[in-house]
């Protein structure tokens, strides 16, 4: 793997230089964008706005619009804004694991102790781990700040981009009615609840869609077709939720039995 930020990882005075690594990636068949008329391979050029013509990379700067023009930004404008959160994520303080809702959750990073790091990272590992608490933190990694947590996964220590909180948008325009559900059906949908109820095991589940994805892709390149099955889902009416609910339950203990 190739780190993706180097610098270090501090709380109070102990600092441990760390390298970081995208904990996940992504699943998505590689599909390339084609020319339906002739089945081509449609590709972006970046474009002079004004001139027509094609820029090379190294060619390219970053401005930030003002009035009629252009502020035209160096890398080491985007350093010296701020230089201590461009090398080092300070842990600001520390909370409880439950305390954080799983909407501000981003994307996992793994933390590697560097040279003469090894010791001090433990350290802060086996702390998180034995206290159950999560570290606070900013930096900053690609012009941007991010706000992080930063906690234990198996025997390496995991960051955690959280989003902040301008970022979660206000619930106000989600419309939730306000009909109100008879204590039977909240205690019979409670029983559901705990009958489905069992220690999370993530490893069983697959992403099975880009194997499926990939059938059709391998039939159609021999030119045949695969019949999908068609899915038709139907409203559970307000009058029927008890029965519903009851006959959930009693599939599941058939199943279980």
């Amino acid at each position: 793997m190739r780190s993706v930020w180097n610098g270090s990882i501090s709380f109070g005075l102990v600092s441990i230089p760390i390298k970081m690594y995208s904990a996940s990636e992504d699943r998505a068949l590689d599909l390339d964008m084609l020319d339906k008329h002739d089945g081509e391979r449609i590709r972006y050029k970046r474009v002079n706005e004004k001139t027509g013509k094609e820029v090379e990379w190294k060619d390219i700067v970053k401005g930030y619009k003002k009035d009629e023009g252009y502020v035209v930004l160096e890398k080491e404008d985007f350093e010296n804004a701020n230089v201590k959160k461009s090398k080092t994520i300070d842990i600001e303080e520390f909370v409880e694991e439950t305390e954080v809702a799983d909407v501000l959750f981003k994307k996992p990073y793994y933390l590697e102790p560097q040279k003469e790091g090894g010791k001090a990272y433990n350290l802060l590992r086996e702390a998180l781990k034995k206290t159950g608490k999560l570290g606070v933190a900013t930096f900053v990694m690609r012009q941007k700040e991010n706000l992080c947590l930063i906690g234990v996964y198996k025997n390496v220590m995991v960051l955690h981009v959280i989003r902040f909180d301008d970022e979660i948008r206000d619930t106000k325009g989600i419309k939730v009615p306000k009909t109100k559900n008879v204590a039977k059906e909240i205690a019979m949908a409670e029983s559901l609840i705990e009958n489905y109820t069992t220690t999370f095991n993530f490893t069983k589940y697959k992403d099975i869609y880009n194997s499926q994805l990939l059938k059709i892709i391998e039939s159609k390149a021999t030119g045949k077709t695969i019949k999908s099955e068609k899915v038709e889902t139907e409203p559970t009416a307000a009058k029927d939720l008890m029965a519903k609910l009851k006959a959930s339950l009693e599939q599941k203990k058939k199943k279980a039995s």
